[in-house]
Parts: structure tokens; C-alpha cells; sequence
């Protein structure tokens, strides 16, 4: 009877520790992070391509 009632009662409190939420949180946000960047790749390496040769061109102005 005792066994069942403690057992019962450390179930319930692992159900509600929420001690590794944050962790999961981050994890999940970086997948979707990491999944943004896989699909727009193309698009992320063109804009970079494009701002760096106006980069190069503007300090070609100034030396």
C-alpha cells in the first residue's frame, strides 16, 4: 500500500520537475535556427556576395 502511494507520488513530482525545459528551449530554437539557414543558403550566400562587393568598391573610392 505504501510502495504504490510513494511510488505514485515520485511519478507525479518527476512529471512536474521542469528543471531541463530551458535546455530543450534552446535546443529547439537552434534546430529551426539551422533549418532557416539550410533552406535560404542561396539566397543568404547572394546577399553576402552582393554586400561585400559594394564593400570592396566604396573603400576602392576611398583609397
Amino acid at each position: 500500500m505504501y510502495l504504490k502511494e510513494d511510488l505514485w507520488k515520485d511519478i507525479k513530482a518527476f512529471a512536474a520537475d521542469e528543471s531541463g525545459v530551458g535546455v530543450i528551449e534552446v535546443v529547439l530554437i537552434l534546430v529551426v535556427l539551422i533549418g532557416l539557414v539550410i533552406v535560404f543558403k542561396g539566397s543568404i550566400n547572394e546577399l553576402l556576395t552582393d554586400i561585400f562587393k559594394e564593400i570592396q568598391s566604396l573603400s576602392e573610392d576611398v583609397y
